[in-house]
């Protein structure tokens, strides 16, 4: 339960970030940016397979740069979702995920790996 808080968190820090920093992407505040750390999570375990799967020959074709263009869509879903979040814009929400992206991996890299902490 704490790791997945965690992963909320990070999350909500991750999308913080691309509203400071990306043109285009506006969130209210950090009650926003919490839920929207929460749907994000959501909607990427439960729409994200679907999407990825049906578009892999797509993804396939473009060398793995259209899962950018997924995970764009995914902010964006989420952004459609939430009326305190805003993404105006296809490049709005790639950029958005490239930051977010980032920001996620830099915190997993800080938890670690759930499955090597159980087994041990």
């Amino acid at each position: 339960m704490i790791r997945f808080v965690l992963r909320v968190l990070i999350a909500a820090a991750g999308l913080w970030l691309a509203a400071r920093i990306v043109p285009g992407v506006t969130a209210d505040g950090w009650t926003t940016l919490l839920i929207a750390g929460f749907l994000l999570g959501i909607v990427n375990a439960i729409v994200r397979p679907v999407v990825t799967i049906l578009t892999f020959p797509l993804t396939l074709l473009t060398l793995g740069l259209f899962l950018l263009v997924v995970n764009a869509a995914m902010i964006g879903l989420v952004a459609w979702f939430l009326d305190g979040l805003a993404v105006s814009g296809l490049w709005a929400g790639v950029q958005a995920a490239i930051v977010t992206g980032i920001v996620s991996w830099l915190g997993h890299l800080l938890l670690g790996d759930a499955r090597k902490v159980e087994r041990e």
